[in-house]
């Protein structure tokens, strides 16, 4: 869901926050509980929080939770990002990285509630151990 500059309040920063937070947890236990069995594949899952920015209502803030599943040496197979928050300026309806005349900040905030994300993030683990199976 989109929101203007004008519509960054405390509660929408809360609900950023905890969302974060949420999704964090949430991506952690998921880790815990299959790490092992895409181990027993050969596979390494691999999972995170990644953040850049400091300040949630500042243009360049993004927040998104990766899930990633490697070979064991390393070679890349499949990866998936889900974007949390992200704060940007825009200009005609295009992204830019800097305030230009007639610029204005958006904010992006995630649709779905963490449960539903969770069950994306089972479903996509689920599947991918599904191939490999095959």
């Amino acid at each position: 869901m989109k929101y203007h500059h004008k519509n960054f309040t405390s509660e929408l920063k809360a609900r950023i926050q905890s969302a974060e937070k949420e999704l964090n947890g949430h991506v952690e236990k998921l880790l815990k509980g299959n790490k092992a069995e895409f181990t027993k594949k050969g596979l390494k899952l691999e999972a995170g929080f990644d953040q850049e920015g400091s300040d949630v209502f500042q243009p360049g803030y993004r927040s998104s939770i990766t899930l990633g599943v490697s070979e064991k040496n390393g070679d890349l197979i499949d990866m998936k990002i889900i974007n949390i928050w992200e704060c940007e300026y825009s200009f005609l309806g295009m992204p830019v990285s800097k305030k230009v005349p007639g610029s204005k900040m958006f904010g992006e905030l995630l649709d779905e509630s963490s449960q539903e994300i969770t069950m994306e993030l089972e479903e996509y683990i689920a599947e991918f151990l599904g191939e490999v199976t095959n």
